[in-house]
């Protein structure tokens, strides 16, 4: 009788290590996913700038555009959290829009080659960032799903752990989704 106790106590041992370590796996994979994120945001934020003085050589009098992509920038570079991320990410994508709408009314700058390669350079930015935000996402998805499904959200509660944040465009920032308008 005292071997089968022992044996269910150490059958109930194996599985709360197993599942502690499923959900450790689980956190560093959302993890790792963000920094993959975070490495896609920095190329961004840094194409920013020489996109924008490209821009302003032809079309100084758009100062008020420039200065909100300059605002919008560092915004998203001082956003801590996960939702703070994403809603900064939403108004400079807004503001990034109003400065190729400005280059769209000249053609001299459509044509020029620094210009071309900054746009291709940040459309590929752009599509890495999605395809990283995709991986994220999915990996937040698994490890919420096991924390919250039974029996992983005794041992996720026992120990402690936190749901993740999915990175998305949230129902107030609808205005990011449609166009930006440019009058002159």
């Amino acid at each position: 009788m005292a071997w089968i106790i022992l044996g269910i106590i150490v059958i109930l041992l194996i599985w709360v290590a197993a599942s502690y370590n499923s959900l450790v796996s689980l956190m560093n994979r959302a993890k790792e996913a963000w920094a993959d994120i975070d490495v896609q945001l920095k190329r961004r934020y840094d194409l920013i700038p020489n996109l924008v003085n490209t821009v302003k050589g032809y079309a100084a009098h758009e100062s008020s555009a420039f200065e909100n992509v300059t605002k919008a920038r560092s915004a998203a570079l001082g956003a801590q959290s996960v939702g703070d991320k994403a809603q900064a990410e939403n108004v400079l994508t807004g503001a990034l829009k109003s400065v190729f709408a400005i280059a769209e009314a000249y053609p001299d700058l459509k044509a020029n080659q620094n210009f071309l390669g900054l746009q291709s350079e940040l459309s590929d930015t752009e599509d890495k960032i999605q395809a990283a935000r995709r991986f994220y996402n999915g990996n937040v998805r698994d490890l919420n799903i096991r924390m919250q499904s039974f029996p992983g959200n005794i041992i996720a509660n026992s120990f402690h752990f936190e749901k993740m944040e999915f990175f998305e465009l949230g129902a107030a920032d609808e205005a990011a989704k449609n166009a930006v308008e440019v009058k002159f």
